[in-house]
């Protein structure tokens, strides 16, 4: 089993062990240390990176990037997943480990906030945390809760940075599960253990973790709840701590000025001046609406007028190059409510189409019709006996099928 040196020290990013294992693996490397900083994949914290350096002869040192970290959740070992270089390390070798502190020192910030909301949220509405998830640009947790309210959200976010602010030490205990229940931990891992891992945030939150941890609370820099959503086992509430947050808030600020400026309006004033676009837009696609309803009553007046009858009903076969689906199925309805008319309407454009539509109590079967064209086209379609539409590879080929579709209506 390697000896886990992060759970002493979460500061230490540089060590040195002995190669036990080196074996393949996807992509590169497994290499397993007698003892290791690297922090694996677990309990909702993301891996270390860093470096493995080894003296390779007397003239070269190696440096090996590891990429991944896992756990042998059999054997307990600590697998580090190095660059592709089987014929450079060798069980009996002794490494140099180095840890990414920045990576390290970010993952520490989610970790430790992660733990001070986990436990505002219990204190302040006994909203305990089903699970933890910290992901490379926000972190969450879900809160096993129906609802929470905005109120809420900003009151355990207060409290949350108070907390901060207060620069509370974080400190490592060590305690067997008897011990932890009698010491009020709030959270007992459901592995079995001869003794726990607890991180203890002085006067304020006890609980069972094996991650790295930052050594007072004012190292956590901030928290910033970001936002709040209904999941299967509760409520997830987003967040980002430390650098993250100041990142987070920078982003949102330049985003918020671009579109203030866009809007000619100050940053506070963009959601008003965007609802006032969105009525605009409503305002201007009825109007919209309106003068293609007008156009397409016109021109199924024009096309009936020169349309051929055969049997008495009028067929209108009209390619329109320049409009798309939403116009002809509108003219379509036009020419079939006017009179006793068959349209064969097809057009062009970035979504070329087919509409073909009769009036009602006329005997063709438009659904068929259109069956036929798409499978001679190779595209898809449908409809009932009154109304379909289709697709059609461009608009010459488009056009071509309503005259086809044209001729079998006329027989």
């Amino acid at each position: 089993m390697t000896d886990r040196l992060y759970y002493t020290d979460s500061f230490l990013h540089e060590f040195e062990a002995r190669v036990l294992v080196v074996a393949g693996a996807s992509g590169g490397v497994s290499v397993v240390l007698d003892r290791s900083a690297f922090y694996p994949t677990s309990g909702g914290q993301v891996f270390d990176t860093g470096w493995l350096e080894v003296v390779a002869d007397a003239n070269r040192t190696v440096r090996l990037l590891v990429r991944d970290v896992a756990e042998d959740e059999q054997t307990g070992d600590v697998l580090h997943i190095v660059e592709d270089e089987s014929s450079t390390l060798k069980a009996g070798d002794v490494v140099r480990g180095t840890i990414d502190a920045e990576r390290r020192r970010d993952h520490m910030q989610q970790h430790s906030g992660q733990h001070v909301l986990s436990a505002v949220f219990e204190k302040l509405y006994d909203m305990a945390t089903a699970s933890f998830h910290m992901g490379d640009e926000s972190c969450t947790i879900d809160l096993a809760t129906e609802t929470i309210s905005p109120k809420q959200v900003q009151a355990a976010e207060r409290l949350a940075n108070e907390v901060i602010a207060e620069d509370r030490p974080v400190e490592i205990r060590f305690a067997t599960p008897d011990e932890a229940r009698s010491m009020g931990v709030r959270k007992i891992p459901a592995a079995e253990r001869e003794k726990l891992r607890l991180i203890d945030i002085r006067d304020f939150d006890l609980n069972g973790c094996g991650g790295t941890h930052v050594g007072s609370t004012g190292q956590i820099g901030s928290i910033l709840l970001r936002k709040t959503e209904k999941v299967k086992q509760g409520v997830r509430v987003e967040f980002v701590c430390g650098l993250r947050a100041v990142g987070t808030a920078r982003h949102d600020f330049e985003t918020l000025t671009e579109a203030a400026t866009l809007f000619s309006t100050h940053i506070w004033e963009v959601p008003q001046q965007i609802r006032k676009a969105q009525e605009e837009i409503k305002a201007a696609q009825k109007a919209q609406h309106r003068l293609l309803e007008e156009v397409a009553e016109l021109q199924a007046e024009r096309l009936l007028q020169s349309a051929p009858e055969h049997g008495g009903q009028k067929l209108v076969v009209q390619y329109s190059g320049d409009r798309d689906l939403g116009f002809i199925k509108m003219l379509a309805q036009k020419l079939t409510k006017a009179g006793q008319a068959v349209a064969l309407l097809a057009c062009g454009g970035a979504q070329p189409s087919l509409v073909f539509a009769q009036s009602a109590g006329l005997t063709n079967d438009m659904g068929a019709l259109m069956k036929q064209a798409v499978q001679a086209m190779g595209t898809r379609g449908g409809g009932n006996r009154d109304m379909a539409q289709g697709g059609a590879p461009d608009g010459d080929r488009a056009e071509s099928a309503i005259v086809e579709a044209a001729k079998l209506v006329a027989q």
